[in-house]
Parts: C-alpha cells; sequence; structure tokens
C-alpha cells in the first residue's frame, strides 16, 4: 500500500469514528464543554501561584492577605477543575459505550447481510475476534484516549497564550523542541502503525486457529494429535506474542524519548527564567519590557511549560494505542464495508404459490475462476418427487444444493421453479420455499421447544410435540429433566450427535415449505434408528419436492430420479433397479455396500 493510500485510509477511519461520535452529540458537547471550563481552570492555577509568590517576596513585605486570596483562588479551581473532570469522564464513558454498542450492532446486522461465500473464506474465529476484541481495543480508546486528546489540546494552547503575556522571549526555546517531538512522533507512528495492524491479524488467525482445534477436541484425542496440535498452537502462539512484543515494544520507545525532549525544555525554560529574573532583579532588565520576569512570573512559566510540553509526552505515550485502536477499527470497517449478498432485482417477483417443478438447465459453477465444479449440468425434478443426488467426494452435490437455495448464483445456466428463473425472485422467498436438513447440525442455546419450533412460527407445544414423536425423539425428551423446556447450551454439547441430529428432523417437519433438502441426514444415527426415520421421512416427504444428498444408498433406493454426479456432471440418472441393471457407477457403489 502506498503512503498516500495509508494517508486516505488513516483518514477515512478518523472521519467514520468521527461520524460516530458526532451521533452522540447531546453526550459529546457537554463532554467539550466540561473539557473547557476544567481546563481553562486548570490553568488559572498557576497564575493564582505566581501572584502569591510575587506577594510574598514583595518589597515591603509580605502581602499576607494577597496570598491568603491567591492560594484560595488557586485551590477552588484546582477543585472545580477535578470535579469537571470526573463528570467529563463519566460522559465520555456512556458515550464510548454508546458508540461501541451501536459499532457491535452495525458489524453483526452487516454479518447476517453478507454472501455464504464470505464466511467460506474467513475464519469464525477471526470474526469473533473483530467482533470482541477489535472493538474492545475502540472502546478503549474512544473512553479514555479521547478524554486526554481533547485535555491535551485545550492545555497547550491555553498555556501557550498564558506564556506568551508572561515572557515572550522565553518561548524560543520551544521553536525547537516542540518541533522535534512533532517530527519525532510521526516518524515512529509511521513505523509503528504496520506493527499494530500486524498484532490485530495474527491474533485473529491465532483465534480461528484454536476456535477450529476446540470444536475437533474429540477428533484430536481420538488420533492422538494432542503434542502436535498443541506445538503447532504454541507455534502459532509464539509468532502473535512477537507480533505483540514489536508493536508493543516499538511504541513504548515513544513515550520516554518525547519525555526526554519536553524535560529538556523545562530545564532550559528554569534556567533562562533564572538568568532573566536575575537580570530583572539587578536593574539591567527595566519594568516593562518584553524581557523583564518577576520570581513568581518564572515559577508561572516553569508550570506553564510543564502542562504545555506534558500533554505531548502523554500524547506520545498513547500514540501507540491510537495505532491499535485505528488497526482494530480498520479490521472492523472492512467487514462493515464488505459487499452484501446482492439484492433482488428491481423487477423480482413474489414467489406466490408453488407446485413444487425444480429445473436446472444447463448450469456451470465456480467457486474459484478456471476451476469448474459443475459443468452443463441439467436436470428435472417434478413436483411431488424426490430426486436423489449421489457420487464420490467432491463430485458438486452440495453445491446443487448451495445453488437451489442462491448461497451462490450459477456462473450460466438457469434454476427455475415452475417455470420462473430464480433470478427473477425474491431471494427471501426462494429459500422459504425449501426445509433444509444438513449432516452438520445447528442447535442455539434455548430450549429443546425453541430449536424445535423454530421451523415454524408461532408453533404450539402441541405441534412440536407431533413432530417430535414422528421424528421419533419424543421418548428422549420426556426423560430430560424438564423435558421440552429442558435448556439445550452450547450448540447441544450435553446431547449425543444422533439426538441433535434427530432435533433438527423435528425442526424440519414442523415447516410446511413445499420443497425439501436433506444433506446426509440421517448420517449421525444408528441403522436401527435411520429405518424409523425414514419412516417418519415418507410422510414428510409425501408431497413435497425432495433433494436427498447420500452416501448411504439404502436412503435414496426408493427416490423416483437418481443422479449419480461425478467431476460436475450427470453421468447415470433414473430409477434404483435401471442404475443397477445399467451395471455403472451406482451399481458399484450400491455392491460394495450390500454385498
Amino acid at each position: 500500500m502506498t503512503d498516500n493510500k495509508r494517508k486516505k485510509g488513516r483518514g477515512g477511519i478518523i472521519l467514520r469514528l468521527g461520524g460516530y461520535v458526532v451521533r452522540e452529540w447531546y453526550l459529546f458537547i457537554p463532554a467539550v464543554i466540561f473539557t473547557l471550563i476544567s481546563n481553562q481552570l486548570a490553568l488559572m492555577g498557576p497564575s493564582f501561584s505566581g501572584e502569591a509568590i510575587d506577594a510574598i517576596v514583595r518589597v515591603g513585605g509580605v502581602d499576607v492577605d494577597s496570598v491568603t486570596r491567591n492560594v484560595l483562588s488557586m485551590v477552588i479551581c484546582y477543585v472545580l477543575s477535578a470535579i469537571l473532570s470526573y463528570a467529563m469522564a463519566v460522559i465520555m464513558v456512556h458515550l464510548s459505550q454508546r458508540i461501541v454498542y451501536k459499532m457491535r450492532r452495525s458489524l453483526f446486522e452487516k454479518l447476517g447481510t453478507l454472501p455464504i461465500s464470505f464466511f467460506d473464506t474467513h475464519p469464525t474465529g477471526d470474526i469473533v475476534s473483530r467482533i470482541s476484541y477489535d472493538i474492545d481495543t475502540i472502546n478503549s480508546t474512544l473512553s479514555h484516549d479521547l478524554v486526554q486528546i481533547m485535555t491535551s489540546i485545550y492545555t497547550v494552547l491555553g498555556s501557550l497564550v498564558f506564556m506568551w503575556h508572561i515572557c515572550r522571549p522565553m518561548l524560543l526555546i520551544f521553536v525547537f523542541t516542540v518541533p522535534a517531538s512533532i517530527l519525532f512522533t510521526r516518524f515512529r507512528a509511521k513505523k509503528v502503525r504496520p506493527l499494530f495492524s500486524a498484532r490485530s491479524r495474527k491474533l485473529g488467525e491465532l483465534n480461528g486457529y484454536a476456535e477450529e482445534m476446540l470444536t475437533g477436541t474429540r477428533t484430536i484425542s481420538a488420533y492422538g494429535k494432542e503434542q502436535v496440535i498443541s506445538e503447532r498452537f504454541n507455534a502459532r502462539n509464539a509468532d502473535t506474542m512477537e507480533a505483540y512484543y514489536r508493536a508493543e515494544y516499538y511504541g513504548a520507545t515513544m513515550g520516554p524519548s518525547v519525555n526526554f525532549i519536553n524535560n529538556l525544555s523545562v530545564s532550559l525554560v528554569a534556567m533562562l527564567g533564572g538568568i532573566l529574573y536575575m537580570l530583572s532583579v539587578g536593574g539591567r532588565v527595566e519594568e516593562g519590557t518584553a524581557f523583564f520576569i518577576t520570581l513568581g512570573g518564572v515559577a508561572q512559566f516553569v508550570q506553564y511549560s510543564r502542562k504545555f510540553a506534558g500533554p505531548i509526552n502523554e500524547f506520545a505515550n498513547i500514540i501507540h494505542e491510537f495505532q491499535s485502536a485505528f488497526s482494530a477499527a480498520e479490521r472492523v470497517f472492512r467487514i462493515i464495508d464488505e459487499p452484501s449478498e446482492a439484492p433482488d432485482v428491481e423487477d423480482a417477483v413474489p414467489c406466490g404459490e408453488v407446485e413444487g417443478l425444480v429445473e436446472l438447465d444447463r448450469v456451470n459453477f465456480s467457486y474459484v475462476a478456471g476451476k469448474p465444479i459443475l459443468k452443463d449440468f441439467s436436470v428435472r425434478a417434478e413436483a411431488g418427487k424426490t430426486v436423489a443426488i449421489v457420487g464420490p467426494t467432491g463430485a458438486g452435490k452440495t453445491t446443487v444444493i448451495n445453488l437451489l437455495m442462491r448461497f451462490y448464483d450459477p456462473t450460466s445456466g438457469e434454476i427455475r421453479i415452475d417455470g420462473k428463473g430464480t433470478r427473477t425472485l425474491r431471494r427471501r422467498e426462494l429459500r422459504s420455499l425449501f426445509t433444509m436438513v444438513l449432516q452438520d447440525t445447528w442447535l442455539f442455546s434455548g430450549t429443546v421447544f425453541d430449536n424445535i419450533a423454530y421451523g415454524k412460527e408461532g408453533a404450539t407445544l402441541d405441534e412440536v410435540r407431533a413432530v417430535a414423536r414422528a421424528a421419533r425423539i419424543d421418548s428422549f425428551i420426556d426423560t430430560l429433566p424438564d423435558g421440552y423446556d429442558t435448556v439445550i447450551t452450547d450448540d447441544g454439547i450435553n446431547l449425543s450427535k444422533g439426538q441433535r441430529q434427530l432435533i433438527t428432523i423435528a425442526r424440519a417437519m414442523l415447516s410446511d415449505a413445499p420443497m425439501l433438502i436433506l444433506d446426509e441426514a440421517t448420517s449421525n444415527v444408528d441403522s436401527r434408528t435411520e429405518i424409523r426415520i425414514q419412516e417418519a421421512m415418507h410422510s414428510l416427504m409425501r408431497g413435497r419436492t425432495c433433494f436427498v444428498i447420500a452416501h448411504r444408498l439404502s436412503t435414496v433406493k426408493d427416490a423416483d430420479v437418481i443422479l449419480v454426479v461425478q467431476n460436475g456432471t450427470v453421468t447415470e440418472c433414473g430409477t434404483h433397479t435401471e442404475l443397477l441393471e445399467q451395471g455403472g457407477f451406482y451399481a458399484t457403489l450400491y455392491n460394495s455396500q450390500f454385498k
């Protein structure tokens, strides 16, 4: 990425974060007002302290009244400043929480609009890292570092004005030290920012790997690969820690370096102020000239120089945190900016009443350009009939389902339902025409009833019980501690794989969609249970157009049409008996399973 693109990207991130802040103007404006008043009061403190010092060393004796008045004024300023600073900090915490809430909501809502292809190419752990860690990083910056920046800007400008009125010649010191601080900060920030981007990326990769390994714990244990997996995790963990170290190490060098420059400036101020004071006391500098300064003036200037230099130092200390926040925001906005699933065409038509005639006409499709998955694929599924798709792994069976559901669109060719091209139909309505039971079960945290009723809005307990009986799972549910009110957690980890599969089958039975997709729907149950489920499936499939993908040919032999798919094309087509008579791939596969 070129420097111009980096600057443009960074500026865009700042503007977008600023947009979130502006939308919470009713919190941000009071915070700014409190900041201005609080810092103004804090800036008035040194002025009163200088007046008190001059009242002490005044010729003719100490002016007790003046000392008392100035000291009390200084205390009042600092107390009020502290109160307003606290109020401003509280407001900023609320502000940052609201911004983070909206940002996290926008991100999650965006995920719901993204095409399936996005999730096929992005690890779940990395996405979760952006929702949690990256947004928490932004929150820390908005609630703390933004307050510091607001305070620093006013303090620097206010201190400069006060020092200008005290002794303008002494400001020449900052002509050299301030540019040195700024140039060094810019130089280091340019070097550090890519390191924080790498840190966020490595953390996302580590989370993705950890999530992947945790879901495969049983398989890892079964093959005795714990040590191998641990070593691979340690390697990735070491890379992540190295990225963290480099970012934090080079980021941490900024603070001490700038602090040295600023302390040098304060030392020079004290030296020059002492010299000018002695010249003023000795009468070599006349009162009223630019070089004249009192002892109180020197004390004021030193305090203001610290206030002037301090924020620059603090900014250098937190600049690496801003770099981290920018990197995190960039990762979050990258998802928010992902193109959503293509919208329906302008003249998209409602599906209306559907009989269930499905046609795939000379369909070609590839996930990656130049690597076709389906080639000149054609099939006709009559309404109410069952079409089974069998073939070796990677032949394109599941791809057919992805195209039917419009998770992807064909590269060429057309898919029609009742003669209407699927591209011309409203996508949401099209998907509601299908009920799916997949090999990979998905259950959410909720009761058994909630998980089954998910298949039909407003489902009653009687309806749920009916489909549970049809799926041959009602007896098991009745043995649970709270029956249908038993809570399922962590994707059904407290259930067996077969029980989770049966719940998803019951969920599908509850839907009244005219078409059904079964993708290895009985792969996680034993043969005896499979036979019982098939009996229930016959009633479920009756009157619906069904697409069945299975490796167990016992589940497809009663299909009206069986398609054998190899290398993305239909190589055999017919009923179970016809395919056995042909003696092709299907017959070979069937005989290998049953003879």
